[in-house]
């Protein structure tokens, strides 16, 4: 999917200038990147944010049209207000069609892992992202891992995933992604099962006992 932004540029810096611009509707940036200058621009937020909500998400590769010229990039950063969580800045890097870049893939999980549901126990994914280098036409949109065969005492690290084609990763292939494991509630209730059959045990033991001792009175 072709994403595209239009900037304008030339806005003056400081914060009185970017709290005018956000009033208009529209979010403060800047452009750098592959030896060029940087510059300072401003894009409309609600085209902004169709660009980033697509299959690619934050990784989509943006054609940006600046002062008539076309520069392909990508978003490196989005500063956001810490209590509306508005985006108030934005960060744009100038890409090579033709190199590498490195992004983070979001890794989803598919599947359901009935076997860990039915002990009990729970699947505990240990990271959200993987850092991945690609050139700009092979980043891959996520990175789904099936779950379906998950058993207790299973782990997923970084080795088990299969990277697309044109995509590959310097993260330790050991990295741990998913862990399954059993809940504390569900060792609990064993431990109390475990208890109450003990318990029960010692209960038949002395009974047991006393009818040999009454047995023994009755014969003498």
């Amino acid at each position: 999917m072709d994403v595209t932004l239009t900037a304008t540029v030339g806005r003056t810096t400081g914060s009185k200038s970017s709290n005018r611009l956000r009033t208009e509707g529209k979010i403060p940036g800047v452009l750098y990147g592959l030896g060029k200058d940087n510059v300072t621009v401003a894009v409309e937020h609600r085209d902004l944010r169709h660009a980033l909500t697509t299959d690619a998400g934050l990784n989509a590769i943006i054609t940006m049209t600046v002062d008539g010229t076309e520069e392909l990039c990508i978003v490196r950063d989005l500063q956001r207000d810490p209590v509306r969580q508005d985006v108030t800045h934005v960060d744009f890097v100038r890409v090579d069609p033709n190199a590498e870049i490195l992004v983070e893939v979001p890794i989803v999980l598919v599947g359901e892992p009935k076997q860990v549901l039915s002990e009990q126990g729970v699947v505990d994914q240990v990271s959200y992202t993987l850092s991945v280098y690609a050139k700009p036409n092979a980043i891959p949109n996520e990175l789904p891992i099936n779950i379906d065969d998950l058993a207790v005492g299973d782990t997923i690290t970084v080795s088990d995933l299969t990277l697309p084609a044109g995509a590959r990763t310097e993260v330790d292939p050991d990295d741990v992604i998913v862990t399954a494991s059993v809940t504390r509630a569900a060792v609990e209730e064993d431990e109390a099962a475990e208890g109450e059959g003990e318990a029960g045990e010692g209960d038949s033991g002395e009974g047991g006992e006393s009818a040999e001792a009454e047995s023994s009175d009755g014969e003498s």
